[in-house]
């Protein structure tokens, strides 16, 4: 069983990078700190960029799932920039 709550989802499937992030990183910036987003998104530059730019905005990710059909879904916990 999963050991985190999932508060929020956004599927970036129907755009292209660099967009990608840009999306994933709006709805972030919705959540509160602490908070649980899934982000579902293609396999190949996705899976490749958004992770490590998510990374380097501070987020922790938790897990990345292959759902076995040329997606994955991130699992990101918002992490509040330090004052």
């Amino acid at each position: 069983m999963a050991e985190y709550q999932i508060t929020d989802t956004v599927d970036i499937t129907d755009v292209v990078c660099p967009v990608t992030f840009v999306k994933a990183k709006v709805a972030l910036e919705e959540l509160d700190d602490g908070e649980i987003l899934s982000i579902r998104m293609n396999d190949g530059e996705p899976v490749q960029n958004v992770p490590r730019s998510i990374k380097e905005e501070g987020h922790k990710i938790l897990k990345l799932i292959d759902n076995a059909d040329g997606t994955y879904n991130l699992i990101v916990r918002k992490v509040e920039e330090e004052e």
